[in-house]
C-alpha cells in the first residue's frame, strides 16, 4: 500500500467539562433522521453520553467501526479513584451490547462526522455543544491508502453475521417480488 497525504478530521472530548446536558445527541439524532429533523431519538444518534450520575462522570463517546466479536479482556480501570469497565469507553458496535446498534433495525451506527453536500463547517454535536466539550479538529497526516467499504456492505455484513446468509438472501428475494 502506498501512503498519501489525507485531511483526517476528528473530534476531540474534554470530558471534564461535560455537564450532562446531552444536546450533542439530541442534535445528532435529529440531524440523522429520515428527513433530517423530522425525529428526535437518543437512541438513533452517534454519539452516546456515557453517564455514572453518583459520581458526577458525563463523558461523551463516538460511534466507531462494527466488529462482529466480543472483546476478549474485561478489564477495569481507574480514574480519579472511580472504577470504570472496558466497555464504558467502547466506540464499537459488537453483540455483547445495543450500544450504537439502530433500535429497530439493529444495524450498525458509525460517526460519521455529519458529512453532506455541501459540507458542514464542523459536526452539529460540536456546534450545539454548549460546554465546548467537542472540539473539531482538521489535520494533514500520511496515511497508507485502504479499500473504504461503504455502509451499505457494513450493514448488510452485520445482517449477515446476525441472521445469516440463507435468511437474508430469502428475505430480498420476498421484498423484490412485492415491488
Amino acid at each position: 500500500m502506498a501512503k498519501i497525504k489525507k485531511k483526517v478530521k476528528s473530534i476531540r472530548v474534554d470530558a471534564d467539562k461535560c455537564s450532562g446536558c446531552r444536546s450533542c445527541e439530541i442534535i445528532c439524532s435529529a440531524y440523522h433522521a429520515e428527513p433530517k429533523y423530522s425525529i428526535i431519538n437518543p437512541a438513533r444518534s452517534r454519539i452516546r453520553v456515557i453517564m455514572h450520575r453518583t459520581n458526577d462522570i458525563w463523558l461523551p463517546v463516538f460511534a466507531g467501526e462494527y466488529t462482529a466479536a466480543e472483546c476478549m479482556g474485561r478489564d477495569k480501570y481507574f480514574i480519579d479513584g472511580k472504577e470504570y469497565e472496558e466497555c464504558s469507553f467502547c466506540r464499537a458496535a459488537c453483540p455483547s451490547r445495543d450500544m450504537f446498534k439502530e433500535p429497530d433495525s439493529g444495524l450498525p451506527l458509525k460517526c460519521d462526522l455529519c458529512e453532506s453536500d455541501p459540507p458542514l463547517d464542523k459536526p452539529k454535536c460540536v456546534e450545539w455543544c454548549h460546554d465546548d466539550v467537542l472540539i473539531y479538529e482538521e489535520r494533514e497526516e500520511e496515511v497508507e491508502e485502504d479499500v473504504k467499504i461503504d455502509d451499505m456492505e457494513i450493514g448488510l455484513k452485520a445482517l449477515v453475521d446476525k441472521h445469516g446468509m440463507e435468511k437474508l438472501l430469502e428475505t430480498i428475494a420476498r421484498m423484490s417480488q412485492k415491488n
